[in-house]
């Protein structure tokens, strides 16, 4: 399961807002703990500053007329709520450190690990089909 990523990974943070059901009390022990948590992985340097995602925004669509929507789908809006990004090496390194996410202790609360890639899947795509024709 190791595999080493230079350009590091990127936690991203689940949520369907199961914070809302948190009493003030709850909520406020939390954002500590989730900003004490960031702030040391930021001072270790195992950590850049992430961003929170708003749920309002625009959707752009491509094709014969460009479409834009009023916000993101329902679905992404609900289900990203903010970003991470991890300067370490491996999977496993990021594995680790996603669980010891204080939001991690709520049954609804998730986080995404996603490889930060140094290429677009559009080049990679055109990529693998240049040495497709080169083989073929």
């Amino acid at each position: 399961m190791s595999e080493s990523n230079k350009n590091g990974y990127l936690l991203l943070s689940r949520t369907d807002e199961w914070y809302q059901q948190l009493s003030h009390e709850e909520l406020q022990q939390l954002l500590a703990a989730n900003k004490a948590w960031v702030g040391q992985l930021i001072a270790a340097g195992r950590a850049r500053p992430g961003v929170a995602l708003a749920r309002s925004g625009a959707t752009v669509f491509g094709g014969n007329k460009s479409v834009v929507v009023d916000g993101p789908y329902a679905e992404s809006k609900e289900a990203i709520g903010g970003t991470l990004v991890l300067d370490v090496a491996t999977l496993e390194e990021a594995i680790a450190i996603a669980q010891a996410c204080p939001s991690l202790r709520y049954d609804y609360s998730a986080i995404e690990i996603r490889p930060i890639s140094n290429e677009c899947p559009l080049e990679a795509c055109m990529r693998a089909r240049e040495q497709q024709l080169a083989t073929a």
